[in-house]
């Protein structure tokens, strides 16, 4: 029997997107047959195989992309979302495979659930660019979104905290507002696509928080305190406001976690 270790890597080293995209949902349909062997014993690689396309390039070389008001900004937009989502396969994957041994059987679930997730969101967002006569690698992206899970390689607690309890929770802050502008316009298909990710995300950011809480628990520690002490030491942005607050509280990450750290 494979080990669940041996299938997170396989699709950790899978670089074709849609090979990609599949695999995870088939970790996820395997897990859920109970066809994988709960037992880690392999490494994760320190870096996921990716396609040669898109190109991937420094956030602060990226070009501007517009309110989406016009098909251009719209297709940029749903391309950066699009590669987001890529990306959020291989954060959601590497968690199981690096420190799912850590929890309980929950966890996994949780988070290959998440996986699956993110699998799905892609191939929404990629479907909707090809309508629109583009595709996911036609434009370039940002570079720097696999450095959360780098910079957290070595603690379960860390990683919770910074991928999914800042870089998901953002997306609940920035996504009602480029739902607005895609109606605005009369996009309503992507539209759809956008607030389907965002009800899933809320539940992403969830499971988050209280995987965080449950290991803080286990370690004695303080959650809101220890939270914004590893952001302060193991994010290198910068918490902005304005922050959706309510999205942000039906995840369980409440106001006592970021408000004293938002800069």
């Amino acid at each position: 029997m494979t080990t669940l270790g041996e299938a997170a890597r396989a699709v950790l080293l899978t670089s074709d997107p849609h090979a990609k995209r599949r695999a995870a949902r088939e970790l996820a349909r395997a897990w859920r047959r109970g066809d994988l062997d709960r037992r880690w014993g392999v490494a994760m690689p320190e870096q996921p195989a990716w396609p040669a396309k898109p190109e991937l390039i420094a956030p602060t070389a990226m070009p501007r992309r517009g309110k989406g008001g016009s098909e251009r900004g719209r297709i940029a937009m749903l391309h950066a979302l699009a590669h987001i989502e890529f990306v959020a396969i291989d954060l959601a994957v590497d968690l199981v495979g690096r420190f799912g041994g850590e929890f309980p059987q929950a966890f996994v679930d949780d988070w290959i659930g998440v996986a699956a997730d993110e699998a799905m969101h892609f191939a929404l967002l990629d479907r909707r660019l090809r309508q629109l006569g583009s595709h996911y690698g036609a434009l370039p992206a940002h570079a720097g979104l696999w450095e959360a899970a780098q910079q957290t390689s070595d603690d379960a607690l860390a990683r919770l905290a910074i991928v999914p309890m800042v870089l998901e929770a953002r997306g609940l802050d920035v996504t009602p507002t480029m739902i607005a502008r895609f109606e605005a316009v009369g996009d309503t298909a992507s539209a759809a696509i956008l607030s389907r990710i965002y009800r899933d995300e809320v539940r992403h950011v969830r499971a988050g928080t209280d995987w965080f809480n449950w290991a803080c628990d286990r370690r004695g520690f303080v959650p809101a305190s220890t939270w914004q002490s590893l952001v302060k030491s193991r994010f290198r942005g910068q918490l902005k406001p304005p922050f959706n607050d309510s999205a942000r509280h039906d995840a369980g990450l409440t106001q006592e976690y970021y408000a004293v750290v938002a800069s």
